[in-house]
């Protein structure tokens, strides 16, 4: 193989996994996501009463995970190298690193809402408020999976995806840290917590169950 043909060749195997592994961190942070718009929608349908524990686990995995793991490797690695090849992500990267800075105010008013439906039984502003969460963070992903990451396979080298690879797969690395197994653990709670099916836990109680 020539010297060119080797080196495309390598930049492809490192897009590969480096794609995969932030695909796959956007297909966990989906299912949960859409595990939670699911829920809500059951409980307005009749079909569930509301289980506390597992929106606060979901809340919780939605807020810790994306902060602590997700989004900075983002940041520091794709975006940053991105930026470094050309100018024409610069508007959605700019657009992006301004929806991760409001995502802690975001996630803030989801929990608040949710403890306002816990101690009054009020569903409606909840259910508004996952409504909007979800709706928005769908669009930021889309953002990276349909603008982003096409420009990324246009403009970055081999080395770029070697540094974007290692960088999420740190985040599955149990050498490099407690965090991604608490985050496993977490996650598997909440598979364990939910009904089919989204989990493997038992069958909501129906309103009516639950009043009598």
């Amino acid at each position: 193989m020539e010297a060119p043909e080797r080196a495309a060749g390598a930049a492809s195997a490192a897009a590969g996994r480096a794609l995969g592994l932030i695909r796959d961190e956007h297909r966990t942070l989906a299912a949960v996501l859409s595990g939670l718009r699911f829920l809500v929608h059951d409980i307005q349908a009749g079909r569930a009463a509301p289980d506390f524990e597992l929106f606060r686990a979901m809340t919780y995995y939605i807020d810790a995970y994306p902060e602590r793991l997700h989004h900075p490797q983002e940041e520091n690695h794709l975006f940053r190298r991105l930026e470094a090849r050309t100018a024409a992500a610069d508007a959605v990267l700019d657009e992006l690193r301004r929806e991760h800075a409001a995502g802690e105010a975001a996630i803030r008013d989801l929990e608040h809402s949710l403890l306002a439906y816990e101690q009054s039984g009020s569903l409606q502003p909840f259910a508004e408020a996952v409504e909007t969460f979800v709706a928005d963070y769908f669009s930021h992903m889309r953002k990276e999976e349909d603008v982003v990451l096409p420009l990324a396979v246009q403009w970055l080298d081999a080395a770029d995806w070697t540094d974007i690879a290692a960088a999420f797969a740190a985040n599955r690395d149990p050498l490099a840290g407690q965090a991604e197994a608490d985050f496993r653990k977490l996650f598997s709670r909440i598979v364990n917590l939910a009904p089919p099916p989204l989990g493997v836990g038992p069958p909501f109680p129906r309103q009516s169950q639950r009043a009598s």
